[in-house]
């Protein structure tokens, strides 16, 4: 298959974005297509971002073969190890794509003129506009082999998404002393309230009512944020289910920064100016902490992450408010005004699956019935 990416920023470093562009190799039918915007930052980590995003979506083809085409002479010659690879913020994203290219039989990256990369540059420059919700399905698999066994990879619906998708069943943690008083909780380490471990208590005995999550002896995954709200929360629902928890990095809470155990009021006054651009432009960090457009780069790495060791298979995931929301935006392929207009209780429950045809469906939003 043929890869070519293309990242730019407007200002270098500014509005940032990527795009990428999955070919056949013999008959240049276009297989896939991948874009986002990228916040602020600079042209040379747009341009691997979108390295990164075209590997990816080479891979979940089947790609044993990979020709890589980018104008970036930068990225061209440092993936193909004529060149160091000397400033950090490029070192991280550089590895990743070098983990994603051993994963292929070959992969061979070459350079080409800007006119020859257009199609993957309209891709960049799009998400640059932030017109990222009007891109086609992401990835097209190819049609699986016929099998006198039923068809569980038939297309399903209206929706046309074909495959068997990953069912990611999103809990929010129950309350703590923070949810309380409505302040922000980030990274701040806090346990769940007497009622908070009675909210999960009562979550965990939904699930354990719902069909699909034990097999035989074998229990759905159930993957949670490390901090201790999402932990005790999600042990509830593995006792519930007789399964065990394991524990992912990217599923953690926006990091607040300053603004950490304040209100929402305390917060405003704090930095009157600053927290009224941070709820309008999702690539503002609050004052020593992170920007939502970082979040959802995170979640994304991790979700992509999950479909990699799970695909095909139905989770329970224990998160945090920004987290099961960016779960929630990317499923339909929302843009960052979601996260302020869409409401999610404590212990409520959202579902949320993806197809490896790059297509998604919202199946439920912010269900608490079962804390009534």
């Amino acid at each position: 298959m043929i890869v070519e990416a293309d990242g730019g920023s407007r200002g270098n470093p500014g509005p940032a974005g990527y795009g990428a562009v999955v070919k056949d190799a013999v008959t240049g039918e276009v297989l896939a297509e991948r874009l986002d915007s990228l916040g602020i930052t600079t042209n040379n980590v747009a341009e691997y971002s979108g390295l990164v995003a075209g590997l990816k979506a080479a891979a979940e083809l089947g790609a044993s073969t990979v020709d890589v085409r980018m104008d970036s002479k930068l990225v061209v010659e440092q993936m193909s190890g004529r060149w160091k690879i000397k400033h950090p913020a490029l070192q991280p994203l550089a590895q990743e794509a070098r983990d994603l290219a051993a994963g292929f039989g070959e992969v061979r990256f070459e350079w080409i003129p800007r006119a020859e990369n257009s199609y993957a540059d309209r891709l960049a420059n799009q998400a640059m506009d932030g017109d990222v919700g009007k891109r086609p399905a992401a990835v097209r698999t190819p049609e699986p082999a016929r099998s006198s066994e039923p068809n569980r990879s038939s297309a399903t619906g209206w929706t046309g998404a074909t495959g068997t998708p990953t069912k990611l069943f999103l809990l929010r943690h129950g309350q703590t002393s923070m949810s309380v008083d409505r302040r922000y909780s980030g990274r701040g380490d806090v346990p769940l309230t007497e009622l908070g471990q009675s909210q999960v208590a009562a979550a965990a005995k939904r699930l354990a009512g719902m069909k699909g999550f034990v097999t035989g002896d074998v229990v759905a995954p159930i993957v949670a944020s490390p901090l201790t709200r999402t932990r005790q929360t999600a042990e509830a629902v593995a006792d519930a289910l007789g399964g065990r928890v394991e524990t992912h990095q990217g599923l953690v809470e926006t990091d607040f920064g300053d603004w950490e155990g304040l209100t929402f009021t305390e917060a405003a006054e704090r930095d009157p100016e600053l927290h009224r651009a941070w709820l309008s432009d999702s690539s503002i960090p609050a004052p020593g902490g992170e920007s939502f457009d970082t979040v959802h780069r995170r979640v994304r790495k991790a979700r992509d992450e999950l479909i990699t060791q799970y695909g095909g298979q139905t989770l329970i995931v224990v998160s945090h408010v920004t987290p099961i929301k960016t779960l929630l935006r990317m499923g339909l392929d929302a843009g960052p005004s979601l996260l302020f207009r869409l409401h999610l209780d404590l212990a409520s429950l959202s579902i949320v699956e993806f197809y490896p045809d790059g297509n998604a469906s919202v199946r439920l939003v912010n269900d608490i019935s079962h804390l009534a």
